[in-house]
């Protein structure tokens, strides 16, 4: 339990958002809403002589967009995390990775537009993302960046190379809380001639995995895309499953291939669940040809399934607390012996390699 009340500021341009985000932030005890805004330079303004604690910013907004109010405040005041609320459309999920890459905490997708009438159905959502920023943002061993950080305006080679059909190992990475910009980190750094295929679980919902595939494929050397059913598994290409199925791999027809199904069996809380992927890759290659990683994440999620690999031969890969911003799901990992290796996240690509040549 919070000692202290969460100090939010609530900016949204619609009266009726900036109420019904309150009446849900006042279910929990924990936080206060000390102020709204109604457009971006409110919220500058409002930031500057509330100094709160945490800011839930809309996107679309006249005078000024919560895109640039974002950036003014974060610049002032850095330490403040900033949750952005967006649209399910095409234009709001591309300038909601806009927002992550230039410093927001996190999303929360608004279930039914800019105006969300329904927004109580992601209300337990809203405040759980409230406190753990929170959190994250009072932790005594702020993450020290050991490595300079890369810019992702750098030109990127992919390789030309024919590609073999047959799979030397697949990596499966489950990540959430906290997953889009550590993944942003990390995946520059995994080299495109690594003989493995990679599959990324990313608790994201629907419509938002297309455009965030996108991204990690224009940063990344290694090639990435939103997996669809019948696709191959190849080395040296990179999957991200999509939101709203279960990616499962099984043998095709073919000596030596395997191809994606998306299911929405079983139904599990997340969609999709990174049990049920590392399971069939697990059932599909053995332990001895898959590497297991779990990252930054409520929950449990894969958890289970790092034991399952881990006692199978496989490779087994947890993020450390210090860099993790939800150690939920790599600490239930380690704390049922399912991690062999725990590194901080920027260690992982390393440790990546290591595996796959093992």
């Amino acid at each position: 339990m919070l000692l202290e009340k969460i100090k939010v500021l609530v900016v949204d341009d619609s009266a009726l958002m900036r109420r019904l985000i309150k009446e849900i932030l006042l279910t929990e005890r924990s936080i206060e809403v000390i102020g709204t805004a109604r457009d971006g330079v409110d919220a500058i303004e409002k930031s500057r002589e509330l100094k709160p604690d945490v800011i839930t910013m809309d996107i679309n907004m006249p005078i000024m967009d919560g895109l640039t109010s974002m950036q003014y405040i974060l610049n002032e005041f850095p330490e403040i995390p900033v949750i952005v609320l967006s649209s399910l459309t095409q234009e709001g999920t591309i300038t909601t990775f806009e927002a992550l890459e230039l410093g927001a905490f996190d999303f929360i997708a608004k279930p039914s537009g800019t105006v969300s009438a329904d927004l109580h159905n992601v209300g337990r959502t809203i405040i759980e993302k409230i406190i753990t920023a929170y959190k994250y943002s009072k932790k005594n061993n702020v993450i020290k960046k050991v490595i300079q950080k890369k810019s992702n305006n750098r030109v990127i080679t992919k390789s030309k190379k024919v590609i073999s059909t047959t799979v030397s190992k697949v990596v499966v990475i489950g990540i959430s809380t906290g997953g889009p910009n550590t993944l942003m980190e990390i995946l520059p750094d995994i080299p495109e001639d690594l003989n493995a295929a990679i599959i990324i679980v990313q608790h994201m919902p629907p419509r938002f995995t297309s455009t965030f595939a996108k991204r990690i494929d224009s940063i990344s050397p290694f090639g990435f895309k939103e997996a669809e059913g019948g696709d191959i598994i190849l080395n040296r290409k990179g999957f991200l499953a999509p939101g709203g199925f279960q990616l499962v791999v099984r043998k095709s027809r073919y000596k030596d291939e395997y191809m994606i199904r998306l299911t929405e069996y079983p139904e599990t809380l997340f969609m999709p669940s990174v049990n049920v992927t590392m399971n069939s890759v697990l059932e599909c290659f053995g332990g001895e040809n898959t590497i297991g990683i779990l990252m930054t994440g409520m929950g449990d999620d894969g958890a289970d399934s790092m034991v399952k690999i881990r006692k199978a031969g496989g490779i087994t890969i947890a993020q450390d607390e210090a860099t993790s911003v939800v150690f939920g799901m790599p600490r239930e990992a380690i704390e049922r012996g399912g991690a062999e290796i725990v590194v901080p996240y920027y260690k992982i690509p390393e440790e990546i390699i290591k595996a796959v040549n093992r």
